[in-house]
């Protein structure tokens, strides 16, 4: 044999024979380089088929060694394709592959063919063609004319098998083989071969045929299908369909309700009737697993007991009072009338504060099984009440999908992120949510996939959210809403001592007594690494303290690991955030603030100053339109009382006013800067010194009266930690100081006031 060297194009799955014509869509770079190098060069190519039709990139071990050297009869460019018609021309055994002009080449050997037995040579090309004519009938594809034929011979039956391998053969395994058979005695008998397995298949099908015949009676030709199904499982061993047969054999025995047993009965019937080569078949399959899974009549038994739910709530969260004692209230009413029809509870704070973990609480102390759905960025109602079947790859919604993963149907169903929903064309989650929430509505909750009402009620439903004005108004009045503010320094550092450490330790490998952290440390961490109103980031950051911990007790060989402020800075870095703190000394023009932010509470000072110019008013340090109207209205009252303070009236057409609030790079925003900025203004304006450890909130208006404001808790926090020991605030918030801790409450003297005039004559030397 010769060796000849041609340009390579691996196909997917693709054989041609030698005198055949194949039309091939060339795709791959490397494919269109060699076809493009055959073009140019006027040299034929060779056509080899992968192994792993999945394979982009293949390499000399995922083709076959036997491939077909071919002639490019025609090639068009199509999009970004090519598309080709080879003819076939001879076999060929790759011995060698490389890489020339950057084309993949290989290195072959012609095969010829081989001829066992020139005596049989006539009769098996006899019995061949006619059993190919008798297929080219059956399939009504154009056959050989065998009275043209004189000669029977070798060249024939190449030609005759490898158009038959070409034309009916579908498996890539089996071309193969025809393709690498070099004896065209063996081929002929392969052929045969092959034509009387199919002609078996007939018969087993005639005979399936003739017993289902045998078994229908007049008047039973709606069971014709199931007879077939129950024939082919008999010449099968009676494998398939055993499925089925159970979940059949489920609705009979066990206690479904009677409209889903009835449901299942008519999608059996259905399912019987279809031929199960049909797509149908799988979907009403997918269907009824969906029906009898989820849960229809398993129910969990409550855990009665509310000391032992009030102790869960008190291992698992520090604090909360009011949080724990609203659950509580909610589990005895359940108690008491054994309904949940109520409110549903909606939990409302800022990340991190331990809403999800709370739900999770509320189902251990029950003893009931817990799942989580969450709304975030949901903009279809179909995620919710499901797509219909009609639908390609329909599924229930994440409310029955939930019900599935719970497994019974009094679960604790945490709906995470409610807030976040949005809406666009394909509908409005949060009406459907409407249904699910509403204790009048849910015992008939609509599923579209389902296509069968679910009861709900019997579901404790906790719906979370981080901002109260984002929860759609109809659904905020399906829910009792708890506030779940940002921890104080005394919290978490409780939350550190008692959870977080013990859970990082063991999460980390060591033991108790080999890491501690004071508490002084904590609160060092808290306020100079952390600024969250949960503990996310606390928690966070003492896990980086142990692992730095571990690292050094292998490395250097420590037995214990004391945390210090050195080794703080050491293995965290710099101090990240500086919570403020007061001023020094009495300062003419500088009011200490307080501020509540997503974080929590913290000061902050507003400045003051004033020079020669044309009665302009300046504002700096990011404030939003709120602050800034805040600004306008505090300059206008000062401006209509300027003789109570002294100031000429022509003060103000002849100066600029500047009001900056520091830390400019950071947004400001909100409606309880009104008293600070006047009480800035007039300090400037008069010359008279703010006490230094004093600060001040409240909202005030053109008459100067100062109204209420929100956040005392957090902003009494940030005052006490910064060291002021007065703080002025509206007197509509006394009734707030209830939520100041005692701790606080001890070491600041609060002062109400109801006029600005009272502000100024507290704050001002």
């Amino acid at each position: 044999m010769s060796k000849y060297a041609y340009p390579l194009l691996c196909t997917r799955g693709a054989v041609i024979f030698p005198m055949q014509d194949l039309t091939v869509e060339v795709g791959r770079q490397a494919s269109i380089d060699a076809v493009n190098y055959a073009n140019a060069y006027q040299c034929n190519i060779v056509l080899v088929s992968q192994k792993e039709l999945t394979v982009d990139v293949p390499g000399p071990d995922d083709v076959f060694n036997v491939g077909t050297i071919c002639r490019i009869k025609t090639s068009r460019e199509r999009d970004e394709h090519l598309k080709v018609i080879f003819a076939g021309l001879t076999r060929c055994r790759i011995t060698k592959h490389f890489i020339k002009h950057d084309v993949n080449f290989v290195e072959v050997d012609e095969i010829h063919d081989v001829v066992e037995d020139e005596s049989t040579i006539e009769d098996l090309t006899k019995k061949a063609l006619a059993e190919f004519n008798v297929v080219a009938q059956k399939f009504a594809r154009p056959g050989f004319p065998i009275r043209q034929f004189t000669i029977f011979d070798s060249a024939l039956a190449s030609v005759l098998v490898d158009t038959f391998a070409q034309i009916y053969i579908q498996n890539v395994e089996d071309k193969q083989l025809f393709l690498e058979e070099e004896n065209v005695n063996k081929r002929l008998q392969m052929m045969l071969s092959h034509i009387e397995k199919e002609r078996n298949m007939d018969m087993i099908e005639q005979e399936i045929n003739e017993k289902v015949k045998e078994s229908i009676e007049d008047g039973q030709r709606d069971y014709y299908l199931r007879e077939k199904l129950k024939a082919i499982k008999d010449e099968l061993g009676g494998g398939e369909g055993s499925d089925i047969d159970d979940l059949r054999e489920r609705v009979e025995n066990e206690p479904y309700p009677e409209n889903v047993k009835a449901k299942a009965r008519e999608e059996f019937k259905h399912y019987e009737m279809l031929p199960p080569t049909t797509g149908e078949t799988g979907v009403i399959r997918t269907y009824l697993e969906w029906l009898l899974n989820i849960p229809w009549y398993q129910k969990s038994k409550d855990n009665d007991d509310l000391e032992d739910a009030s102790r869960i709530l008190d291992e698992d969260h520090y604090g909360l009072v009011k949080v724990k004692e609203r659950i509580l209230e909610y589990l005895a009413v359940k108690q008491m009338t054994n309904s949940l029809k109520a409110p549903i509870i909606c939990l409302v704070g800022p990340p991190g504060v331990g809403k999800t973990s709370l739900a999770k609480s509320v189902a251990r102390a029950l003893d009931r099984n817990f799942v989580k759905i969450s709304l975030g960025g949901v903009r279809d109602e179909a995620e919710i009440r499901g797509h219909r079947r009609t639908y390609l790859g329909a599924l229930p919604g994440r409310i029955i999908q939930g019900m599935k993963r719970a497994g019974t149907i009094n679960p604790v169903f945490l709906i995470d992120e409610i807030d976040k929903m949005a809406s666009d064309y394909k509908g409005d989650p949060s009406s459907a949510m409407l249904e699910v929430l509403d204790p009048e509505q849910n015992t008939q909750f609509s599923d579209h996939y389902l296509e069968e009402p679910y009861d709900l009620s019997d579901v404790l439903f906790i719906c979370t959210a981080n901002y109260r004005d984002n929860i759609p108004p109809a659904l905020l009045d399906r829910l009792e809403i708890i506030e779940l503010s940002s921890y104080t320094e005394f919290e978490k550092l409780n939350i550190a001592k008692n959870h977080l450490i013990r859970k990082q330790i063991e999460l980390n490998g060591l033991k108790s007594n080999q890491f501690t952290l004071s508490d002084e440390m904590i609160l060092y961490i808290i306020r100079h690494y952390t600024r969250e109103a949960g503990v996310r980031q606390l928690e966070r950051t003492i896990g980086k303290l142990c692992r730095k911990s571990v690292l050094a007790i292998l490395k250097d060989q420590k037995k214990s690991v004391r945390v210090t402020k050195k080794l703080i800075n050491e293995w965290l870095g710099h101090e990240i955030f500086d919570y403020g703190t007061k001023e020094k000394k009495d300062q003419v023009g500088v009011v200490t603030g307080l501020a509540y932010t997503s974080f929590g509470g913290d000061i902050l000072p507003v400045e003051v100053n004033y020079f020669e110019g044309k009665g302009n008013l300046i504002v700096t340090g990011q404030l939003g339109d709120v602050m800034v109207e805040s600004t306008k209205i505090a300059l206008d009252f000062i401006k209509a009382n300027a003789k109570k303070y002294n100031i000429p009236i022509e003060f103000f057409e002849k100066h600029d006013i500047h009001i900056h609030v520091p830390e400019g790079a950071v947004p400001k925003d909100g409606p309880s800067a009104g008293v600070t900025i006047t009480t800035a203004i007039v300090s400037a304006l008069t010359g008279r010194a703010v006490k230094k450890d004093l600060a001040m909130t409240g909202e005030v208006t053109l008459r100067g009266n100062v109204l209420p404001i929100g956040g005392l808790k957090e902003k009494s926090l940030a005052a006490h930690r910064s060291g002021i020991k007065t703080i002025i605030i509206p007197k509509g918030n006394i009734k707030d100081l209830d939520d100041v801790p005692d701790t606080v409450k001890e070491e600041v003297t609060y002062i109400p006031v109801e006029k600005v005039d009272q502000v100024i004559n507290e704050a001002l030397l």
